[in-house]
This record gives C-alpha cells, structure tokens and sequence, in this order.
C-alpha cells in the first residue's frame, strides 16, 4: 500500500472527516484526452484552430490525439474502477455533438458519451457531465463566438439535445467549465483559443458565457430525471495581501474583484461587481433586460477548482495579480504555482458565509511535476502524493467548520494535454506513456485509492 507518510490509521481518522455520502472522483476534459478528433463526424473546435496556429503551443503540440480516450475509453473505465472511483468528472466536446455548432445532430457523438455514460455505471462510478470545458465549435467562432450574444442560445440548444440523450443516467450537469479562463484567456490576452487581445471583448465573452449558464439550467431541468443536480464550475484563487500599505488594500480589492466576484457575484448576487471595470478602465458588459436574472437562476451546487492562491502587493495601477514564486520558504508546482492547502479552507469557508453556496464540490484539484517512469511500472510522485493528502485535509477542516462540501474530483485522472502547455506539464495520478498510449498507475495514484479504503472503512463501522 502507497501511503505517503501517513500510517492507515492517519488516513481513517481523515477520511472519518468526511461525511458518508460524500462524492470521491476525479476529472478530464474532451479536448485534453480524447484525441480522434476528426473521426466519427466531429467538426473542428477553436482549439483545433488555435492549437495549429504557430506559437500557440508548447514545441507545436495538439490535441489530435491527446491520449485517444476516444479509443481507450473501456480501458480508463476499468482503470478507474481498480482505482476505487465512485465518480468521474468528464466534458462533453460541443463539436461532436453539434459539428456546426447548431442545427444537425451528429448521432455518433452522442452515442460515444452514452456508452461511456453506461459503462461508468456499470461500475458503479457516478458521471458529473460538464458540457463546455473550452471547445467551441469553429462554426460559432467564425459568427463570432462568445462575443455573441447568439451563442449563449446555441449553447443553450446543445445543452437539451445532450440532455435529451443522457439526462435520465447522469449524477450531475456542470454547465460552464472556469468561464473565467474561457473570457479572459481567450479573449482578454489571447493565450488560449480563440486568441483575441482585447480586455473589452473578454468581458463581452463573460457574459455571455454566464448567460448560456442561465439559459441552459431550465432546459437541463426539464430533459434530466427529476432532481438531477446543475451547477457551474468556476476557477477561485483566494486573495492575500503582502502588507498592509493602503495601497495594497486596494490592490487586493480589485485583484478579488477580477480572479473571483467577476463570476460569483452575478451568480449568487445578480450583479457585477464596480471594481472589475472601473480598476481596468472598462465598460459594463452589453447588458439586456433580464440578463442578470437569467445569470443568477438559483443552480444546486457550485464547482470549485482551486490550485494556488493568489499574492498581492503594491500600486491601484498593476492590473494583473501577481502569482510569483518570490516567497523565501514556499513550495512551487511545475506551474510555478504555489502550493497553499489554507487557501482552499478559507476559500470554501467565504463562499459557504458570504455566499451562502448550497452545495459545494471541488470539481479540480492537483499538480503538475516532472514525472518520470522508473523501470517499467513505477512513477513515484511524492511530491503529488503529499499535495493531495494536504488539500483533501484541508476540504476537511472546510466541513469540520460547517462548509457544505460534498465531493472532490482530482486533477486529473490522466496526463494530458495542457492546452498553451502541450504535453509538457504532467498532472495525472496515471502516467501517460504517449509513444505506446501506456498508462501505469503513479504512486499518487495508488495513495489516493488507499484513501479511498480507509474512507470505506471508516464509515462501513
């Protein structure tokens, strides 16, 4: 047994933590593992696009073939089965769907997710389906994309005719995967798909993107079994000043106003918050009647994916937060992201008391390092092993204070593709071997279904 460093006692009483009914996963998104992206009538999504576009990607790389989960798919499902996974967090990719975006269904995409769909039932692993984690179809794009105030409808459309298929078998709908990255990445500096530079259009794409949020949760709601819950995922980076200068003070305003309330505000408060554009110099988003309150549709729980937080200091001028391994003593991720568990106690706590979020999980959480494959089977990560083991008891001091946490999803089940990365960042808990499509279990891996025992057994008394 892989233990880390804790003794199987250590792991019961933390998985005693925990209560019983709650969710163990792990998560992956279309684009990033199932490759055969031209096969079976897929149309072509903006990262298809932008992945060929030189520059884009790490040493050119693309996700044509990722780590063909679209092939592999019955063996990921045994490998997390053996894992001890009772769920498994996966995105819908829009394009096999819908190859142009709207009008003609491609039958053969839905019935790829329905068998994948069935086959994690048949091991009693539970599915949470997010249908937007970045693919847009290019179709839409080429109209636009989210700038758009169409393609929220489109979005809306393509959520039903999924629902329609898978609605009666899934255990979770996420709608939006990280909106956040989806805006200001995409559209506010252009370092993922679609590749805009303009900080203007990134909150035209925000709204946007939480719009088809809004729209989509009613349709959702009439074509899933009855209480089939719906949320969103949105990524959080808890903010921390680095002195307490006046200056600073209002730099920690505007950096939350921009990493976190961009999105939670008009979730759970209807509104925008004034900072996000006055701090940037920019215009309110095109707002319509009734948009805020299609935004804030009351939605069952909130996806949260948290990897670092977020340290800043100095001038009301620097717009961007600053998230530099700088700090004498800390530990950095292959990202160079920095590892703060806290920040992920304290993050659950403020959305649970300032948001009053009904149900939380955390759909996203883990780390990239440089993996390396010993012999023939072993990847030993205890760098990964003990991050996980420090976050997972981090949500657990989260719920000892009354934070409605109800599941947690790794990062990721798979090394994949890291989008601008390419395959150069490794966040799996199985290590892919991409020149034979291996995949061999990490030590973080086998540390986590020990886990996994000792929460069966803790509450099997």
């Amino acid at each position: 047994m892989h233990m880390g460093n804790q003794t199987e006692e250590e792991l019961q009483q933390l998985a005693a933590v925990f209560p019983a009914k709650f969710v163990w996963g792990a998560a992956t998104a279309s684009y990033q593992i199932e490759g055969a992206a031209h096969e079976d009538g897929r149309g072509l999504s903006i990262w298809d696009r932008f992945a060929t576009i030189p520059g884009k990607v790490q040493r050119g790389e693309t996700g044509d073939i990722a780590t063909d989960h679209y092939h592999h798919m019955h063996e990921d499902v045994e490998l997390m089965a053996s894992l001890g996974l009772k769920a498994y967090r996966f995105s819908i990719a829009w394009p096999r769907i819908l190859p142009e975006g709207r009008g003609t269904i491609n039958t053969r995409g839905l019935d790829f997710y329905e068998r994948l769909v069935d086959a994690l039932l048949a091991k009693g692993i539970s599915p949470f389906a997010t249908l937007y984690h970045w693919d847009l179809p290019v179709a839409l794009q080429d109209q636009g994309g989210w700038l758009e105030r169409s393609t929220a409808y489109a979005f809306a459309d393509y959520a039903e005719i999924v629902a329609r298929r898978l609605g009666d078998r899934l255990s979770g709908w996420i709608t939006q995967n990280e909106p956040w990255c989806a805006a200001f990445l995409g559209y506010g500096i252009g370092v993922h798909a679609p590749g805009l530079e303009d900080q203007q259009a990134a909150i035209t794409a925000g709204h946007h993107l939480l719009l088809s949020h809004g729209l989509a949760i009613p349709r959702l709601r009439a074509a899933s079994k009855a209480g089939t819950p719906i949320g969103i995922t949105l990524n959080l980076s808890p903010i921390y000043a680095a002195d307490d200068a006046a200056e600073t003070r209002q730099a920690f305003e505007n950096a939350d106003a921009f990493s976190n309330r961009w999105f939670l505000d008009p979730l759970y408060r209807g509104s925008y918050p004034e900072e996000l554009f006055r701090a940037r110099g920019l215009a309110h988003p095109p707002i319509q009647a009734g948009d805020m309150e299609i935004i804030a549709t009351p939605t069952d729980f909130l996806g949260v994916n948290y990897y670092s937080r977020t340290l800043v200091a100095g001038g009301p001028e620097q717009k961007e937060p600053t998230n530099k391994p700088t700090l004498p003593g800390a530990e950095y991720t292959d990202m160079g992201w920095e590892i703060f568990p806290q920040g992920l106690t304290n993050l659950l706590l403020r959305l649970h008391n300032e948001y009053h979020v009904p149900s939380l999980y955390v759909t996203e959480n883990g780390a990239a390092f440089k993996d390396h494959l010993n012999g023939d089977s072993v990847v030993s990560d205890p760098q990964r092993l003990d991050y996980l083991y420090k976050h997972i008891k981090a949500i657990g001091k989260a719920v000892a204070q009354g934070a409605p946490v109800h599941g947690y999803f790794v990062w990721s089940l798979l090394d994949n593709f890291e989008w601008a990365e390419g395959y150069s960042k490794r966040f799996g808990i199985v290590y892919v071997d991409y020149p034979t499509q291996r995949r061999i279990v990490k030590d973080s891996g086998h540390w986590y279904t020990a886990f996994l025992k000792a929460f069966e057994q803790a509450h099997s008394r």
